[in-house]
């Protein structure tokens, strides 16, 4: 069986003293939880104080995006073994925010997840598509799309530490979340994608995460089905309780 995620993206949120104290709310609120993954992302000036925090814990320390190259003249850019040495062990790559407001594309995101995988980063990998898209009928074929760019020469045995999160644009930050039932269909196609890519046992192993709005009210309805592994967080993550709430009910699952 899946292990779920409960995976918060802090996004440009908290001062280091605030993501510290946000971290250590976390890490007491699910020491006694079993049955999930705990995963932060905080913003890059306060990783090292969240990875203090979070050390020896059950909760995991992700970055919201990183660069392919392991060092050059980038201004700016954060390699992948700047962000091991400090502790990371996940990073979120391709979330719809990068893809729109820096134009990062899916080859530049294929060349990212592969490097995250060469330096023993787990990618956390974002798909989803927009309103526009959703009302035309073309959310499968534009979330395929997405998938198979992300993981183009992705190897079969590397595939265990992808993790994929479906991300509807149009979900995201607005209050609005895909119905349970239409982010399963959404879930079942990408899984049906990977078996196809892959094999049905691989397929069956890559857990898929839901994102957009999601909060303490709506993470039950989401968690219970078949093919949703979990949460990647927003605005909910900023609070220690509700984010804690959530991932206690994903550890429910």
């Amino acid at each position: 069986m899946r292990t779920p995620i409960a995976a918060g993206n802090w996004k440009m949120n908290k001062t280091r003293n605030e993501a510290r104290d946000l971290a250590r709310a976390v890490v007491e609120g699910v020491a006694e939880l079993e049955g999930v993954e705990v995963v932060v992302a905080p913003t890059f000036v306060a990783v090292p104080e969240v990875a203090d925090v979070v050390h020896g814990t059950l909760v995991e320390l992700a970055a919201q995006n990183m660069h392919w190259a392991t060092s050059g003249a980038y201004t700016g850019e954060i390699s992948p073994t700047m962000l091991r040495d400090v502790g990371c062990q996940r990073v979120i790559l391709g979330h719809s925010e990068r893809r729109q407001y820096f134009g990062e594309d899916d080859e530049l995101i294929n060349r990212k997840v592969r490097s995250a995988l060469t330096h023993g980063l787990a990618p956390i990998v974002c798909v989803g598509e927009t309103l526009a898209e959703r009302e035309a009928g073309k959310t499968v074929e534009k979330v395929d799309f997405q998938v198979r760019a992300a993981l183009s020469g992705v190897r079969a045995e590397d595939l265990d530490a992808v993790t994929l999160a479906y991300e509807p644009i149009w979900a995201i930050g607005t209050g609005r979340t895909a119905s349970p039932e239409q982010a399963q269909d959404v879930h079942r196609s990408i899984r049906s994608l990977l078996a196809s890519l892959y094999d049905v046992e691989a397929a069956g192993q890559l857990r898929i995460l839901y994102g957009g709005s999601v909060k303490p009210a709506n993470i039950d309805d989401l968690i219970v089905q078949e093919d949703i592994d979990g949460a990647l967080v927003g605005g909910a993550s900023l609070r220690a309780d509700s984010f804690t709430a959530i991932a206690r009910a994903c550890a429910r699952r």
